[in-house]
């Protein structure tokens, strides 16, 4: 009990213990040690001469365990080693703590730095959408529009996090490859002629095309070039059905339509939303990705209009991530 008082009082570096004592035999000790304070090496020196008992000693923890009668050099060498195991153990527990904070202070540095990073692709790719919205101005602030419903509906599906900013890439740059289609087709106020639609159908594969060769976007890319496919297989460039559109598409034509419908032209009006929710619901297995189609139909109405109204502030695409 006065070992144990002793030990509570003043934490040792050592202890050296016998096996037999009044109260608490060594081997109890050496238990209370090990739940007290495990790094605490005992010794445990004694004049029993039992092989079973020392080899207890060392199965319950004790760091050595020394017979009398003893050589005083022998002693002092098993507390050397024992003094050294403990300053070993010391020193590995701080460089531990050391190199935990070490390792969380350069995290938070690459976290920093990581999100720097991606807020100045943001804006590199917000002045690309800015700069298309000059070159087609009928369509302005759509991009934005857009990216906001496809990061509503994919929100609503099993889609994983890391997929979202890919996806709101994508949307925003869907239509960046008509920054090479002429004004003459862009701008023009009647109905294209074939040839003309054929010239503005390329849009998505110039998309693609200047997308692949950025490392952020190459995924980004994939459904830029797929983004007028339809479910049926009707769509274009390539003609894809079902499955093999991918995913990013199949939520972005939803999406664009949605936008499209809702939102006025020179040719006509908006249709109220009610009207463009039946109608893409209608379009479920040929346009539209039925599986998606559901998900849509169970956001109210009332979201996509307070959404709209809410993208009349200042758009930013790291704001997305709060809708």
């Amino acid at each position: 009990r006065v070992a144990q008082d002793q030990v509570k009082k003043v934490t040792p570096d050592l202890v050296l213990s016998d096996m037999i004592m009044p109260e608490m035999d060594g081997i109890r000790l050496l238990e209370w040690m090990r739940q007290y304070d495990p790094e605490v090496p005992v010794i445990m020196v004694t004049a029993i001469h039992d092989i079973s008992t020392a080899l207890e000693a060392i199965r319950r923890g004790a760091y050595d365990y020394i017979l009398k009668p003893f050589e005083k050099d022998q002693l002092f060498l098993g507390v050397g080693r024992a003094l050294q195991h403990r300053r070993l153990i010391i020193e590995n527990r701080n460089y531990q703590r050391n190199l935990e904070q070490l390792v969380e202070e350069r995290t938070a540095q690459l976290t920093a730095k990581h999100v720097e990073l991606e807020q100045s692709y943001d804006d590199t790719l917000e002045a690309l959408g800015s700069a298309l919205d000059l070159k087609d101005a009928e369509t302005e602030g759509h991009c934005q529009r857009v990216t906001a419903f496809c990061i509503s509906i994919a929100r609503s599906m099993p889609v994983p996090d890391q997929y979202l900013p890919i996806l709101a890439r994508a949307a925003f740059l869907h239509d960046i490859g008509k920054m090479a289609i002429p004004d003459s087709i862009l701008r023009k106020p009647g109905p294209l002629d074939d040839a003309e639609k054929k010239k503005m159908r390329e849009h998505c594969e110039i998309g693609y095309n200047m997308l692949i060769r950025i490392p952020f976007l190459r995924d980004a890319a994939e459904i830029v070039l797929a983004h007028q496919e339809f479910f049926d297989g009707s769509g274009y460039p390539r003609g894809l059905k079902g499955e093999q559109i991918p995913l990013g598409a199949r939520i972005f034509t939803i999406a664009d339509s949605l936008d499209a419908m809702i939102s006025d032209r020179p040719y006509r009006r908006a249709l109220p939303m009610s009207h463009a929710r039946e109608e893409i619901n209608r379009c479920s297995g040929s346009q539209f990705d039925p599986a998606v189609v559901d998900v849509f139909m169970t956001i109210p109405e009332q979201h996509w209009l307070d959404l709209r109204e809410h993208l009349g502030s200042p758009f930013r695409l790291a704001h997305l991530k709060n809708l």
